[in-house]
């Protein structure tokens, strides 16, 4: 079974940066995308952004010109500019392999002080 470790994430100040990273392991069949989904308290866990193995990459409207994802291998990173208080969230990386399996990580919490 697919593991996966995210790293980053902690308190930031508006208007400032971050940086998510989540790493797969223990990968049996190939991943194909992979993604980083955020949930603010009381809401429903929400698309941020998807990279393919191609690259081809896909943004919500909220972090469009915010939010840059990228991949190495089985790692993906999310750098997001310009947090407000609206980005305060659980952020956690969402992977999918060829079987069309879906792997979550364990969530890290972004809180962005105003």
């Amino acid at each position: 079974q697919v593991q996966l470790v995210e790293s980053g994430g902690g308190l930031v100040q508006a208007g400032g940066s971050l940086r998510l990273s989540c790493t797969a392991s223990n990968i049996a069949f190939t991943i194909t995308d992979m993604a980083w989904y955020r949930q603010a308290p009381g809401q429903q866990r929400d698309l941020v952004a998807r990279i393919g193995s191609g690259g081809v990459t896909y943004y919500d409207d909220s972090v469009e010109g915010r939010a840059a994802i990228s991949r190495d291998m089985n790692t993906v990173n999310l750098n997001m500019v310009g947090l407000g208080p609206h980005d305060t969230a659980v952020y956690y990386c969402s992977v999918i392999d060829t079987r069309k399996t879906v792997t979550w990580g364990q969530g890290t919490q972004v809180t962005v002080s105003s």
